[in-house]
Protein backbone atom coordinates (compact mmCIF):
# COMPACT_ATOMS: atom_id res chain seq x y z
CA UNK A 1 0.00 0.00 0.00
CA UNK A 2 1.29 3.54 -0.67
CA UNK A 3 2.73 5.41 2.29
CA UNK A 4 1.98 9.04 3.11
CA UNK A 5 5.49 9.72 4.47
CA UNK A 6 8.76 8.49 3.01
CA UNK A 7 12.06 9.29 4.75
CA UNK A 8 15.28 9.41 2.74
CA UNK A 9 18.17 9.12 5.21
CA UNK A 10 21.80 8.08 5.42
CA UNK A 11 22.47 5.75 8.39
CA UNK A 12 20.81 3.33 10.77
CA UNK A 13 19.69 5.43 13.79
CA UNK A 14 18.97 8.58 11.71
CA UNK A 15 15.31 7.58 11.71
CA UNK A 16 15.25 7.20 15.50
CA UNK A 17 16.83 10.63 16.05
CA UNK A 18 14.73 12.43 13.45
CA UNK A 19 11.19 11.07 13.15
CA UNK A 20 10.58 7.91 15.17
CA UNK A 21 7.76 9.50 17.18
CA UNK A 22 6.08 10.86 14.06
CA UNK A 23 6.38 7.46 12.37
CA UNK A 24 4.87 5.73 15.41
CA UNK A 25 1.93 8.15 15.38
CA UNK A 26 1.30 7.50 11.70
CA UNK A 27 1.45 3.74 12.23
CA UNK A 28 -1.04 4.00 15.09
CA UNK A 29 -3.37 5.88 12.74
CA UNK A 30 -3.05 3.20 10.06
CA UNK A 31 -0.77 5.30 7.87
CA UNK A 32 2.68 3.69 8.30
CA UNK A 33 5.75 5.47 6.98
CA UNK A 34 8.47 4.16 4.68
CA UNK A 35 12.24 4.61 4.85
CA UNK A 36 15.18 4.45 2.48
CA UNK A 37 18.50 4.15 4.34
CA UNK A 38 21.49 4.66 2.06
CA UNK A 39 24.20 2.90 4.10
CA UNK A 40 24.53 0.28 6.80
CA UNK A 41 26.61 2.59 8.99
CA UNK A 42 29.73 0.50 8.43
CA UNK A 43 32.03 3.11 10.02
CA UNK A 44 29.95 3.55 13.15
CA UNK A 45 30.71 2.53 16.72
CA UNK A 46 31.01 -1.17 17.55
CA UNK A 47 29.38 -0.93 20.98
CA UNK A 48 30.82 -0.90 24.48
CA UNK A 49 31.50 -3.71 25.12
CA UNK A 50 31.81 -4.51 21.41
CA UNK A 51 28.76 -6.09 19.80
CA UNK A 52 30.34 -6.30 16.35
CA UNK A 53 33.64 -6.22 14.54
CA UNK A 54 34.54 -3.78 11.81
CA UNK A 55 33.78 -6.56 9.34
CA UNK A 56 30.34 -7.38 10.79
CA UNK A 57 29.12 -4.00 12.00
CA UNK A 58 27.19 -3.23 8.80
CA UNK A 59 25.12 -6.38 9.12
CA UNK A 60 24.66 -5.85 12.87
CA UNK A 61 23.52 -2.27 12.35
CA UNK A 62 21.08 -3.29 9.63
CA UNK A 63 19.56 -5.70 12.12
CA UNK A 64 19.32 -2.90 14.67
CA UNK A 65 17.65 -0.69 12.07
CA UNK A 66 15.05 -3.33 11.30
CA UNK A 67 14.30 -3.69 15.02
CA UNK A 68 13.97 0.08 15.39
CA UNK A 69 11.61 0.27 12.42
CA UNK A 70 9.49 -2.51 13.91
CA UNK A 71 9.30 -0.58 17.19
CA UNK A 72 7.72 2.45 15.50
CA UNK A 73 5.80 0.69 12.73
CA UNK A 74 7.85 1.79 9.72
CA UNK A 75 6.37 -0.64 7.24
CA UNK A 76 8.65 -0.30 4.20
CA UNK A 77 12.42 -0.31 4.55
CA UNK A 78 14.89 -0.21 1.67
CA UNK A 79 18.58 -0.45 2.64
CA UNK A 80 20.98 0.59 -0.11
CA UNK A 81 24.55 -0.60 -0.50
CA UNK A 82 26.52 2.64 -0.22
CA UNK A 83 29.53 2.98 2.03
CA UNK A 84 29.27 4.94 5.25
CA UNK A 85 31.19 8.26 5.06
CA UNK A 86 31.54 7.88 1.27
CA UNK A 87 27.99 8.60 0.15
CA UNK A 88 29.02 11.92 -1.40
CA UNK A 89 31.15 9.95 -3.85
CA UNK A 90 28.19 7.90 -5.12
CA UNK A 91 27.05 8.11 -8.72
CA UNK A 92 24.19 10.66 -8.70
CA UNK A 93 22.36 8.82 -11.48
CA UNK A 94 22.43 5.56 -9.53
CA UNK A 95 21.16 7.16 -6.32
CA UNK A 96 18.50 9.03 -8.28
CA UNK A 97 17.28 5.78 -9.80
CA UNK A 98 17.17 4.03 -6.41
CA UNK A 99 15.19 6.87 -4.83
CA UNK A 100 12.86 7.34 -7.82
CA UNK A 101 12.02 3.64 -7.83
CA UNK A 102 10.81 3.83 -4.22
CA UNK A 103 9.10 7.20 -4.64
CA UNK A 104 7.08 5.93 -7.59
CA UNK A 105 6.23 2.67 -5.86
CA UNK A 106 5.21 4.20 -2.53
CA UNK A 107 3.80 7.48 -3.91
CA UNK A 108 4.15 9.51 -0.67
CA UNK A 109 2.59 12.91 -0.20
CA UNK A 110 5.48 14.02 2.06
CA UNK A 111 9.20 13.25 1.91
CA UNK A 112 11.45 13.88 4.92
CA UNK A 113 15.20 14.24 4.67
CA UNK A 114 18.17 16.20 6.03
CA UNK A 115 18.56 19.94 5.63
CA UNK A 116 21.35 21.07 3.26
CA UNK A 117 23.83 21.31 6.15
CA UNK A 118 23.04 17.80 7.33
CA UNK A 119 22.32 18.87 10.96
CA UNK A 120 25.85 17.95 12.04
CA UNK A 121 27.57 18.74 8.72
CA UNK A 122 28.10 15.01 8.22
CA UNK A 123 29.01 14.60 4.53
CA UNK A 124 26.61 11.66 4.15
CA UNK A 125 23.71 13.74 5.52
CA UNK A 126 24.54 16.58 3.16
CA UNK A 127 24.75 14.19 0.22
CA UNK A 128 21.34 12.66 1.04
CA UNK A 129 19.76 16.11 1.16
CA UNK A 130 21.09 16.85 -2.32
CA UNK A 131 20.11 13.46 -3.73
CA UNK A 132 16.63 13.61 -2.20
CA UNK A 133 15.45 16.81 -3.88
CA UNK A 134 16.96 15.67 -7.16
CA UNK A 135 14.96 12.44 -6.94
CA UNK A 136 11.72 14.13 -5.89
CA UNK A 137 11.78 16.34 -8.97
CA UNK A 138 12.84 13.47 -11.22
CA UNK A 139 10.08 11.19 -9.91
CA UNK A 140 7.48 13.73 -11.05
CA UNK A 141 8.84 13.88 -14.61
CA UNK A 142 7.73 10.97 -16.80
CA UNK A 143 10.76 11.48 -19.04
CA UNK A 144 13.09 10.33 -16.25
CA UNK A 145 13.48 6.54 -16.17
CA UNK A 146 9.97 5.53 -17.29
CA UNK A 147 10.92 1.90 -16.59
CA UNK A 148 10.87 2.76 -12.86
CA UNK A 149 7.13 3.30 -12.81
CA UNK A 150 4.51 6.00 -13.44
CA UNK A 151 5.53 9.54 -12.55
CA UNK A 152 4.61 10.74 -9.05
CA UNK A 153 4.47 14.29 -7.71
CA UNK A 154 5.40 14.61 -4.03
CA UNK A 155 3.36 17.37 -2.44
CA UNK A 156 5.83 18.49 0.23
CA UNK A 157 9.45 17.98 1.31
CA UNK A 158 10.46 18.64 4.92
CA UNK A 159 13.91 18.88 6.47
CA UNK A 160 15.33 18.42 9.92
CA UNK A 161 14.68 21.60 11.93
CA UNK A 162 17.45 23.55 13.70
CA UNK A 163 16.50 23.02 17.39
CA UNK A 164 17.98 20.00 19.12
CA UNK A 165 15.31 18.24 21.21
CA UNK A 166 17.57 17.73 24.23
CA UNK A 167 18.15 21.52 24.29
CA UNK A 168 14.69 22.91 23.46
CA UNK A 169 11.55 20.82 23.86
CA UNK A 170 8.79 23.26 24.83
CA UNK A 171 6.23 23.60 22.02
CA UNK A 172 5.46 27.26 22.73
CA UNK A 173 9.14 28.16 22.40
CA UNK A 174 9.73 25.89 19.43
CA UNK A 175 6.91 27.56 17.50
CA UNK A 176 8.64 30.94 17.83
CA UNK A 177 11.95 29.73 16.37
CA UNK A 178 13.02 30.32 12.78
CA UNK A 179 13.16 27.10 10.78
CA UNK A 180 10.41 25.38 12.78
CA UNK A 181 7.45 24.97 10.43
CA UNK A 182 5.89 21.77 11.82
CA UNK A 183 5.72 20.84 15.50
CA UNK A 184 4.40 17.31 15.89
CA UNK A 185 3.15 16.20 19.31
CA UNK A 186 4.75 12.81 19.93
CA UNK A 187 4.04 12.44 23.66
CA UNK A 188 1.79 9.43 23.10
CA UNK A 189 4.58 7.69 21.23
CA UNK A 190 7.56 8.60 23.43
CA UNK A 191 7.99 4.99 24.56
CA UNK A 192 8.10 3.79 20.95
CA UNK A 193 10.74 6.39 20.12
CA UNK A 194 12.79 5.34 23.12
CA UNK A 195 12.49 1.72 21.99
CA UNK A 196 13.73 2.67 18.53
CA UNK A 197 16.74 4.47 20.00
CA UNK A 198 17.44 1.53 22.31
CA UNK A 199 17.36 -0.87 19.36
CA UNK A 200 20.56 0.75 18.06
CA UNK A 201 22.61 -1.05 20.70
CA UNK A 202 25.99 -0.44 19.09
CA UNK A 203 25.39 3.32 19.05
CA UNK A 204 24.42 3.89 22.67
CA UNK A 205 27.71 5.70 23.24
CA UNK A 206 26.37 8.60 21.18
CA UNK A 207 22.66 8.16 21.86
CA UNK A 208 22.57 8.19 25.67
CA UNK A 209 24.81 11.27 26.18
CA UNK A 210 22.37 13.32 24.11
CA UNK A 211 18.88 11.92 24.68
CA UNK A 212 19.37 11.26 28.40
CA UNK A 213 22.42 13.03 29.84
CA UNK A 214 22.14 16.32 27.92
CA UNK A 215 18.34 16.24 28.28
CA UNK A 216 18.70 15.90 32.04
CA UNK A 217 21.13 18.82 32.24
CA UNK A 218 18.90 21.12 30.17
CA UNK A 219 15.77 20.28 32.13
CA UNK A 220 14.15 18.56 29.16
CA UNK A 221 14.19 15.08 30.68
CA UNK A 222 11.59 12.95 28.94
CA UNK A 223 10.26 16.11 27.36
CA UNK A 224 12.92 15.54 24.71
CA UNK A 225 10.66 12.77 23.37
CA UNK A 226 7.47 14.88 23.42
CA UNK A 227 7.81 16.76 20.13
CA UNK A 228 9.46 16.38 16.73
CA UNK A 229 10.09 19.44 14.59
CA UNK A 230 10.53 19.85 10.87
CA UNK A 231 11.45 22.66 8.52
CA UNK A 232 9.52 23.29 5.31
CA UNK A 233 11.81 22.71 2.34
CA UNK A 234 9.82 22.47 -0.88
CA UNK A 235 6.31 22.14 -2.25
CA UNK A 236 3.05 23.20 -0.66
CA UNK A 237 3.74 25.25 2.51
CA UNK A 238 1.87 24.77 5.76
CA UNK A 239 -1.45 26.65 5.78
CA UNK A 240 -1.41 30.07 7.35
CA UNK A 241 2.37 30.17 7.21
CA UNK A 242 2.74 27.63 10.04
CA UNK A 243 3.93 26.31 12.32
CA UNK A 244 1.55 23.44 11.68
CA UNK A 245 0.98 20.53 14.04
CA UNK A 246 0.84 17.88 11.30
CA UNK A 247 3.15 17.17 8.37
CA UNK A 248 0.06 16.79 6.20
CA UNK A 249 -1.68 20.03 7.16
CA UNK A 250 -3.32 21.51 4.05
CA UNK A 251 -2.80 18.34 1.98
CA UNK A 252 -6.21 16.77 2.56
CA UNK A 253 -7.23 16.86 -1.09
Amino acid sequence: MPHDLLALLAHPDDEAFFLAGTAAGLAAAGRPAGLVCCTRGQQGALGDPPLATRETVGAVREGELRAACAAVGIAVLAVLDYEDKRLAEADPAAVRAAFVRVLRAERPRVVATFDPNGVTAHPDHIAVSRFALDAVTAAADARWSPELGPAHQVRRVVWTAPPLPWEEWRPERLRALAGVDYVVDTRAHAAAKEAALAAHRTQQGSIRPLWYDAAARSGAGRGAFATECFRHAWGEPPPGGGPADDLFSGLDN
